[in-house]
């Protein structure tokens, strides 16, 4: 790690006095509002460096040494249109920043050879930075008309893509810590409960209770030794939020994290996160020792009589201790168990001692709230629920990535007009909303608003914000053994219900998506009574599992029956699968007009199926048909589909 070196003293008291924002001189050059020579941003969050951008950073460099062009290179995090990735910036003196998408390395000289001398590649150019007093780019169209941007409200992801994580001034600049300032300087404890109790905020990982009301409970306790604890653990399938803040704008999570702390009267707080996220952690430490090197954490913090040690806490990736009290346990060294409730965590939790415990997004949300008040962000969304929530968008939609609207927005515009609707011009089927724990929602209720209330009226739940998109090419069946595989796998196996009951619904989807040529008698009578063994053993798991984890593990599978009924009638009694992707279910057939009689088919099939004589269409015997699909492979003239 380099070295960090404390900030000029007035620097820091300019930062902290709230005037930042308009401030002048050095501020000015840091929010970029101006530039002295070429600033070159590449995207290097974990999405970027996923579709290449570590070789778009040295090809940057390159271009920059061989052309001797003084300029500026900034890595930055993750804009959020994880679809455009590699992603980079440019920013000329007395030009407003542009952004150019898919920027693999072997388009870095074209793209910036042509700006350099006035022109846009217009392939390549996804939008410019609306900025007062800067020129702009001809026929580019600004960020905040770009159809993934445009309605957006941006108060968590504000900085993430756009400065440099790495460097505790340019948060500063853009207004960070003045909330911790202001804070320390003139609210108490209860102040600060009530302020964040009063703007409506609710907890973003998944439950959904009142944020300042649960700090409360902590602060009201006779106990004087306090702990908050961020849940950065993230273990949804398709969910990326959390990482994505840390890895693009880490100081906020720790201005959230320390303004929290204050108001609990904790001393020392863990951040809990996943050891798969190495650059959420490599950030996470650098801005800790930016922020003790300035005394925004630390001892005496800002020259109050308030102290705060923050720790990191690498997990082993466990889902189960996404849950508070297995959570708690692997802080504690133990096991990550779940532990019944009562008492709950902020009575005792943590090394026997009050606990708060709030996910990246509710901590990350704080700063702004006292930023701009409590009114002001109960000002959006709906009666009982305030503010914006980041999505992770994916799946079988044509612009994936980070999304923040505020609560209420309905779900068809997140999917139709910020992800710009299903890829490749298949149909929409649903979307698994709230991970394994949350459930799926059909076309029928895709304008349904997103809320904690109106999600649960058709079976499903916020989560953490996870948004996995599905088309007609999936199987819900498919979908909802792909999320019972995972939950049997990472339950704990304290419970029985949770253990073995999941374990035999696990049993019941593998079955019914089966060949009928795997299974004995018993097993063909059993798959006709799978429906309604199913949902008996979702009402046990649902009734008497320990924890939350376990009481939502059968969600997936319920709410796909609830909506896609006839594809579980399908497999059980048809033995087909609609939408052909329960491999062991498909066979194949040949087109008689199309197949040309090659013979390709029936020399590459491994069980012998395929009959038939040169240049004469062949057939397929489906009693000997293994449905590998290898004959489909082989083809050259398309004549063998799925059915």
């Amino acid at each position: 790690m380099q070295e960090i070196k404390s900030l000029d003293q007035e620097f820091l008291a300019t930062a902290l006095s709230g005037q930042s924002a308009t401030a002048g001189g050095e501020f000015c050059l840091l929010r970029r509002e101006k530039v002295e020579k070429p600033v070159i941003y590449v995207g290097m969050g974990t999405c970027g460096l996923g579709a290449g951008a570590a070789f778009t950073l040295e090809a940057v460099k390159k271009y920059v040494s061989q052309n001797q062009i003084d300029a500026e290179i900034v890595e930055v995090g993750c804009v959020g249109l994880c679809a455009m990735e590699p992603i980079i910036d440019v920013q000329l003196p007395g030009r407003t920043r542009i952004s150019f998408q898919r920027m693999t390395e072997d388009k870095v000289d074209k793209v910036l050879s042509s700006l350099f001398n006035g022109e846009v590649v217009a392939e390549q150019v996804m939008a410019q930075y609306r900025k007062d007093g800067l020129e702009p780019w001809s026929n580019v169209i600004f960020m905040d008309e770009h159809p993934f941007f445009a309605t957006q409200t941006r108060w968590v992801l504000a900085n993430c893509g756009i400065i440099n994580p790495k460097r505790i001034e340019e948060y500063l600049a853009f207004g960070g810590y003045a909330a911790l300032k202001k804070v320390l300087s003139g609210m108490s404890q209860v102040d600060v409960c009530d302020e964040v109790e009063k703007s409506g905020l609710r907890g973003r990982g998944g439950g959904g209770f009142p944020t300042g009301k649960k700090w409360k409970f902590a602060h009201g306790t006779e106990d004087k030794h306090r702990y908050l604890v961020c849940n950065a653990d993230e273990g949804d399938p398709g969910a990326f939020m959390d990482r994505a803040v840390i890895e693009g704008d880490p100081h906020r999570l720790l201005e959230g994290m320390a303004i929290a702390a204050y108001a609990i009267g904790a001393q020392k707080a863990y951040v809990y996160i996943r050891a798969e996220y190495p650059l959420a952690i490599k950030h996470l430490r650098h801005a800790i020792a930016e922020a003790k090197a300035n005394n925004l954490l630390g001892e005496n913090i800002l020259g109050s009589d308030y102290s705060l040690e923050i720790v990191i806490k690498m997990g082993a990736g466990a889902f189960v201790c996404g849950e508070e009290t297995a959570l708690i346990h692997s802080i504690e060294g133990k096991r990550g168990m779940p532990r019944p409730r009562p008492p709950f965590p902020a009575v005792k939790g943590l090394f026997e001692h009050p606990t708060i415990i709030n996910n990246v997004e509710s901590l990350a949300n704080v700063p702004g709230i006292i930023n701009m008040g409590a009114d002001k962000f109960a000002g959006i969304g709906t009666q009982g629920s305030k503010g914006t929530k980041v999505f992770a968008l994916s799946g079988k939609v044509s612009r994936t990535g980070l999304v923040e609207v505020a609560m209420g927005t309905k779900l068809r515009h997140v999917i139709f007009e910020i992800g710009g609707g299903i890829a490749n011009g298949k149909k929409y089927k649903a979307v698994q909303i709230g991970g394994p724990s949350g459930g799926c929602i059909p076309e029928s209720n895709v304008d349904i608003e997103i809320d904690y209330e109106s999600l649960k009226q058709v079976g499903a739940m916020m989560g953490s914000g996870g948004l996995v998109v599905m088309d007609e090419d999936n199987c819900m069946v498919d979908v909802a053994k792909f999320f019972m595989d995972f939950i049997q796998r990472e339950s704990c196996g304290k419970c029985t219900p949770c253990r073995e009951g999941t374990r035999r619904m696990l049993e019941i989807l593998r079955r019914i998506t089966s060949s009928y040529r795997e299974e004995n008698e018993r097993e063909t009578l059993e798959r006709f009574q799978s429906i309604i063994h199913l949902e008996k053993l979702a009402e046990v798991i649902r009734d008497t599992s320990l924890c939350g984890l376990g009481q939502t593990a059968p969600n997936p599978v319920l709410s796909t029956l609830r909506w896609f009924r006839n594809e579980y009638e399908a497999h059980v009694f048809d033995r087909k699968c609609p939408a052909l992707a329960c491999v062991r279910l498909i066979s194949y057939e040949i087109d008689q007009e199309k197949c040309k009689g090659c013979t390709l088919c029936s020399k590459g099939c491994p069980a012998g199926a395929i009959s038939g004589t040169v240049k004469n269409p062949h057939v397929i015997d489906k009693e000997k048909c293994v449905g590998c699909g290898a004959c489909a492979d082989t083809c050259r003239f398309g004549a063998i589909k799925k059915v």
